[in-house]
């Protein structure tokens, strides 16, 4: 949108400010998604026991992080003793028992991670989305599309092998020197490319998913602009903008979303036990194996947890970056008049 295209020129957000207003969603979204994740979480640990090399998907709500159990006895947090009847009563007994911390288990390994991922994204997405529209003009309905795809393809190429090094730390302490020596050994005998296995899956999910959410946001976000009369999108705007285009993206791509998990735990399974990886681990006949096994609907399992996840996420996030960019505008504004 440019509503003063005529008129006095705009003032523009910095990439530094696009950063910190990301930056600050980011970390919003994962303090509020967090505690229903971890909740999840603590409730299939408590029907289905975790058992020592069990893998599961931890999410912060900006990015989903395969977990491998290694710890023994009820020390780790997804182990720890409880009975409980449902979500509601999973969150009092935690807080209660154990205290609020709790419910934030596991965050800081995974922050160290999501926010430099989205920060990258969403500075991306904006500086291509200013770059497009200056060389094609504002109308082009297709520049959102573009620009969530190269921005999305770039944040989970520098992830992957970062994603790769935190699994295998979390599965063993692991000194630095054993680190480095673990991603030499790796490269050495299966080159550098081997530091981005899980690469494609992740891509055909979040890349689908990009596209789709920032055209349908920008879409939206005009609409709800239009029929409510209003020259700039508010908070509101922006919330309900980002939580309805979150949810078509997240039932379109689901069923890559399938594939990428179970991907990525036989990954893991193959890597441990040192076993070369078989030709059908492929995404396409990870997906026909599915479809054999359980049909068509196989490839939405989680549909509603997935929802529930991602609508509350992509609005928070989206919601709080316009937010800052429009602080940081505001600050901007006053500079340039004094």
């Amino acid at each position: 949108m440019d509503p003063e295209a005529e008129g006095p020129p705009i003032i523009k957000v910095t990439p530094l400010q696009q950063m910190l207003a990301s930056c600050t969603g980011a970390i919003l979204t994962s303090l509020i998604v967090t505690p229903f994740d971890v909740v999840k979480i603590r409730l299939q640990a408590q029907n289905n026991p975790f058992p020592k090399g069990k893998c599961f998907l931890y999410s912060n709500g900006l990015m989903d992080h395969l977990c491998v159990c290694e710890e023994e006895g009820n020390k780790a947090w997804y182990k720890k003793p409880g009975r409980f009847q449902g979500t509601l009563d999973a969150f009092l007994k935690i807080i209660r028992n154990e205290g609020i911390k709790s419910l934030w288990s596991g965050l800081p390994p995974t922050l160290v991670m999501a926010v430099p991922a989205t920060v990258i994204y969403f500075t991306c997405y904006d500086q291509l989305t200013a770059l497009l529209r200056s060389k094609l003009g504002e109308s082009e309905s297709h520049i959102p599309i573009v620009a969530g795809i190269v921005a999305r393809l770039g944040a989970v190429t520098v992830i992957s092998p970062l994603e790769l090094i935190r699994t295998k730390m979390q599965s063993k302490k692991f000194s630095y020197k054993e680190l480095h020596q673990f991603v030499s050994k790796k490269v050495s005998e299966d080159g550098w490319i081997s530091l981005w296995r899980g690469w494609a899956p992740t891509v055909l999910r979040d890349v689908p998913f990009s596209a789709m959410y920032w055209y349908n946001y920008e879409v939206l976000k005009k609409w709800l602009c239009a029929k409510s009369g209003l020259y700039e999108p508010t908070f509101m705007i922006n919330f309900t903008s980002g939580a309805l285009s979150g949810s078509f993206a997240a039932v379109v791509t689901l069923p890559f979303d399938v594939v990428k998990t179970q991907k990525q735990t036989q990954l893991w399974i193959y890597d441990s036990r040192k076993i070369s990886m078989p030709l059908q681990m492929s995404t396409w006949a990870i997906m026909k194996n599915i479809v054999a096994k359980n049909g068509f609907s196989g490839l939405f399992t989680g549909l509603i947890p997935r929802l529930i996840k991602i609508a509350p996420a992509c609005a928070v996030m989206i919601s709080t970056y316009e937010f800052g960019k429009s602080f940081f505008q505001k600050q901007n504004a006053r500079r340039q008049q004094y």
